[in-house]
C-alpha cells in the first residue's frame, strides 16, 4: 500500500515499479495469514484491495475480489457493535479504524462499483469506532493502556478525527456522560468535572485470538484534569521474555494479584491458557456519585476458588475503589501504579500524599498497610520510564481504598 500511494502522489511512469507491485500482491495472494488471523488478516485484505485498485487486468479483479472477500468477513467479525476493536486494545483499535478510513478513501478517489456499494456499512462501522476511541482516551488526549497498547505507534487519536472529517465523518464536542458504558467491548468511562477514570471489565480478546491481551482485569486508569495519576505499565517490547511477561502480568496493572498468580495466565510472548471470564454485576448514576460494579473469576482456578469483585465509585472530589474477594486465600495485593510525573510521600501506614506538577495534592488512604514500591512505565515501545506504584497487602476479605482531591 506504501508503494502504491508514493507512486500516486509522485506521478511517476515506471513499469517496472508496476510489475513490482504486482509481484508483491501475487506474493501476498498465496500466503494470506489465515493461521494468525485478527488484524494481520484486516491488513492482508486491504493490501489487496489497493492493489486490485491500482492494477490493471485480470489479476487485478482477482485481488481485488480476493480482498473484498477477506474484508466483507472481517470488518464485522473484528469490529464489535460497540465500535471497538475485538483484539481490545486501544493501539491495535486505532490502526485498524485508520486502515478502514482509508479504504473510505479510497473508494472516494478510485470511484470503484464494488467498493463504492461498501460505503454506507464502512462509514456507520467508522463512526461508532470513533466513538469509541473517544470514549478511550484520556483527556491529555491520548489513548489508555489496556492490553498491548503504547503511544506513538498508530496514528494520533487527533490524526484520526481529523483524515475522518475529511471523509465527512464527524465525532459529538458534546459534554461528556457521566456514565459511558461500551457494552459490547466492556469498558466503563466515569466523567466527572474535575476527573475521569476508564475500567476495565472486558473479556481477555477473541477467545480464538487472545495474543494481545494482558492479565489485567479490573483494572482501571485515572487522570486528574490532563494529568495521568493511575496508569496501567503500557507495553515496550513484544518477541518472547521474561519483560515482556511481566508488563503482559497482573501485578503490572492497577488490580489485584491472589496467590501471587495472574488473573489469567498469560504465557510466552503471545499466549494465554486458563482466563478469566470478567462480568458486569450493576452501575448507578446520580446528582453526586456514579458507581460501576464487576467481578471476575480468574482465581476460581485456585484450589481454594476466588472471585474478585470491585466496586468503582466517583464524586467531584473523591475516587473510591472496594475490592471484595469471595473465597479463601493465603495472599492478595492490590496494584496502583503512579504515573512518573506524580510524587509519593508516605504519611503513616495507611497514608500516601500524592503531588502532582502542577502542585495538586491528593491523599491515598487505605483500610490496610500500604507501601511505595519503585517500578517502569512504558508509553511507547522501547521505553521504559522510572515510576511508582502502591501495594497495599489484604488483611481481611475487603480492603477498601479512597483517593480523595485536597485543596491547596
Amino acid at each position: 500500500m506504501n508503494w502504491i500511494k508514493w507512486y500516486k502522489r509522485a506521478k511517476l511512469n515506471k513499469p517496472e515499479i508496476i510489475r513490482s507491485i504486482d509481484l508483491q500482491a501475487k506474493a501476498l495472494s498465496k500466503q494470506l495469514e489465515y493461521h494468525i488471523l485478527g488484524n494481520h488478516l484486516f491488513a492482508n485484505g486491504k493490501a489487496l484491495v489497493f492493489s486490485g485498485c491500482f492494477l490493471k487486468g485480470i489479476a487485478a479483479d482477482k485481488y481485488l475480489d480476493s480482498g473484498l472477500k477477506i474484508l466483507d468477513r472481517e470488518i464485522p467479525e473484528q469490529f464489535l457493535k460497540d465500535g471497538g476493536h475485538f483484539e481490545l486494545s486501544p493501539m491495535y483499535h486505532c490502526i485498524l479504524l485508520w486502515d478502514l478510513l482509508e479504504l473510505l478513501h479510497l473508494a472516494q478517489l478510485s470511484g470503484n462499483t464494488k467498493l463504492n456499494t461498501r460505503v454506507e456499512p464502512w462509514s456507520d462501522i467508522a463512526r461508532k469506532g470513533l466513538i469509541w476511541l473517544k470514549t478511550m482516551l484520556h483527556p491529555d488526549g491520548e489513548v489508555s493502556f489496556f492490553n498491548d497498547s503504547a503511544i506513538g505507534i498508530a496514528a494520533t487519536p487527533q490524526q484520526i478525527f481529523a483524515y475522518a472529517q475529511s471523509l465527512g465523518l464527524f465525532v459529538s464536542e458534546s459534554v461528556p456522560e457521566p456514565l459511558h458504558t461500551l457494552s459490547e467491548s466492556g469498558y466503563s468511562k466515569i466523567s466527572m468535572p474535575d476527573h475521569s477514570l476508564i475500567f476495565d471489565h472486558a473479556q481477555v480478546g477473541p477467545d480464538y485470538l487472545p495474543g494481545h491481551a494482558h492479565a489485567d482485569s479490573l483494572s482501571f486508569e485515572w487522570s486528574l484534569g490532563l494529568q495521568r495519576v493511575f496508569v496501567n505499565s503500557g507495553t515496550s517490547i513484544y518477541g518472547v521474555s521474561a519483560e515482556r511477561l511481566r508488563q503482559r502480568q497482573t501485578a503490572a496493572h492497577n488490580t489485584v494479584v491472589v496467590n501471587g498468580v495472574d488473573s489469567s495466565e498469560v504465557w510466552s510472548g503471545f499466549r494465554v491458557a486458563r482466563r478469566a471470564k470478567a462480568t458486569l454485576e450493576n452501575s448507578s448514576v446520580s446528582d453526586e456519585m456514579v458507581t460501576i460494579t464487576a467481578s471476575h473469576d480468574g482465581y476460581c482456578r485456585l484450589s481454594d476458588k476466588v472471585v474478585h469483585r470491585r466496586s468503582v465509585s466517583m464524586m467531584p472530589n473523591q475516587l473510591q475503589v472496594k475490592d471484595t474477594l469471595i473465597g479463601r486465600y493465603h495472599s492478595a495485593v492490590a496494584h496502583f501504579h503512579l504515573h512518573p510525573n506524580i510524587t509519593a510521600v508516605q504519611k503513616d501506614d495507611t497514608n500516601i500524599m500524592l503531588t502532582l506538577p502542577k502542585g495538586q495534592v491528593v491523599q491515598f488512604k487505605s483500610a490496610f498497610c500500604c507501601r511505595i514500591i519503585k517500578t517502569t512505565w512504558h508509553p511507547r515501545f522501547g521505553q521504559s520510564v522510572p515510576s511508582l506504584k502502591i501495594e497495599v497487602q489484604f488483611k481481611e476479605n475487603e480492603l477498601a481504598t479512597s483517593v480523595t482531591l485536597v485543596k491547596v
